[in-house]
């Protein structure tokens, strides 16, 4: 079983118009630069064993907002 992480500090809020569908297959790792925090994403479809870096969150939207992998997305987003 995984264990959360403790949040510290507010999280950055998303872009306006700019949702990023939840997937089970996701992993987002925090990266300081600086004084703010940026997330690098990387893919782990199909098998989560092998991760695909997509870059930060800016880069990798598009990728997995386009992603056409049937069932990989939570109930709510489907």
């Amino acid at each position: 079983m995984a264990l959360q992480e403790p949040l510290s500090g507010a999280l950055p809020r998303p872009l306006a118009g700019a949702h990023l569908r939840r997937c089970w297959f996701r992993r987002l790792t925090r990266v300081e630069a600086g004084s703010a925090s940026v997330y690098d994403v990387e893919c782990l479809y199909p098998s989560r064993q092998v991760s695909v870096p997509l870059g930060d969150l800016e880069t990798a939207r598009p990728v997995c907002n386009d992603c056409q992998a049937a069932g990989i997305f939570r109930p709510d987003e489907e």
